[in-house]
């Protein structure tokens, strides 16, 4: 099929699953587990029928398994069905020869057979004969972490989308900033959400996701971030010291993440020939001309120019070190310390 011949989309893949257009082999591999977990489910919910699941469903793991085992269950007629399953798991876990093992197979593969094979946490090597292989006869898919800067607009807007729900770009910003790169962790704090959101209301609000998933109102990493980028000292001091008392639901480690990512789009913006606000939009991921970020931002800008967005840079790059030992004449300095001191030296 021509259609298998090109790179499909999370989304490409999971629209063909919903019409019944099964590849005869799935490769699933790369760090992000979350999608990988995402269309496994989705096959195994759609290939066979409930019914027929015991008789024309195998599952076998990485640990317990190897290349034989997997062509013979491959092999294997259906049973009362026009198809069978057979998804292994934990593949990273095989021999390494495993893949190559599988070549035989998948040069023929049986017409009434879907293989779906998960290889987590790493990417697999391109050049393998056999990564082309399946790429002729099934889909081949890489699972990419997102950035922090990608969670709100690629992730989570698009997850609530699906479900017909709508959120405010504060409040996606704010999970996103708060919750981090975890997709599996948000996409349980969004359900959340989805169950406690009042009769026949469709939008997630900032005041919602405050009450609801623990984040304080007015101390985390989105109001820290709006107290630097206007110069708000006081503000900024209190929720750092916040921060300190409740290290275990601010992370120092995401804290720092954050304020990485702010200080790399200003340089973005400053070294950028566009100047417009649209501009300013596209870098900072602003979705709304009337969002309030955008004038925290503006204010940024006049703030850090391109010189101090860069040695803030540098700064949190060395008390990331800090934090993890290195750097630190001490070796005993408390995170919470050492983020205190940063936050002078970023706004002074």
């Amino acid at each position: 099929m021509k259609e298998s011949t090109k790179k499909l989309s999370y989304e490409d893949i999971q629209a063909n699953i919903r019409l019944k257009k099964f590849m005869p082999i799935y490769l699933f591999h790369g760090d992000e587990s979350y999608y990988i977990d995402q269309l496994t489910n989705r096959l195994a919910e759609s290939v066979v029928e409930e019914s027929d699941r015991d008789f024309n469903q195998t599952v076998l793991y990485g640990l317990e398994t190897n290349a034989a085992d997997i062509i013979n269950a491959c092999r294997r007629y259906p049973m009362g069905a026009p198809r069978q399953l057979v998804i292994v798991k934990e593949m990273q876990n095989m021999k390494k020869e495993a893949l190559d093992d599988l070549l035989h197979y998948v040069e023929r593969p049986m017409p009434s057979t879907v293989l779906v094979l998960n290889y987590k946490h790493e990417k697999i090597d391109g050049r393998k004969k056999i990564v082309s292989e399946i790429e002729k006869k099934g889909i081949v898919f890489e699972s990419k972490k997102l950035y922090d800067n990608q969670v709100a607009k690629s992730f989570i807007i698009p997850y609530l989308r699906d479900k017909q729900i709508t959120i405010e770009d504060t409040a996606a910003q704010l999970l996103a900033d708060s919750l981090g790169t975890d997709l599996s962790k948000i996409a349980h704090e969004l359900d959340k959400l989805t169950i406690v959101l009042p009769d026949n209301a469709r939008r997630i609000t900032t005041s919602l996701v405050e009450k609801n998933i623990g984040i304080s109102k007015d101390f985390n990493n989105f109001e820290l971030q709006r107290a630097i980028a206007v110069g708000d000292k006081v503000k900024a001091q209190r929720i750092v010291h916040y921060f300190e008392q409740n290290q275990k639901a601010n992370p120092y480690v995401l804290t720092l993440t954050v304020l990485f990512s702010f200080f790399t789009n200003l340089m973005v913006y400053h070294y950028s020939k566009d100047k417009s606000q649209a501009a300013i939009m596209k870098i900072f991921n602003v979705y709304n001309p009337y969002d309030p970020r955008l004038k925290d931002y503006e204010t940024a800008i006049q703030r850090y120019n391109a010189t101090k967005s860069m040695r803030n840079i540098g700064l949190i790059r060395e008390y990331d070190a800090k934090g993890k030992g290195f750097c630190n004449s001490t070796t005993t300095t408390p995170t919470g310390k050492l983020l205190i001191e940063l936050l002078y030296k970023l706004m002074h």
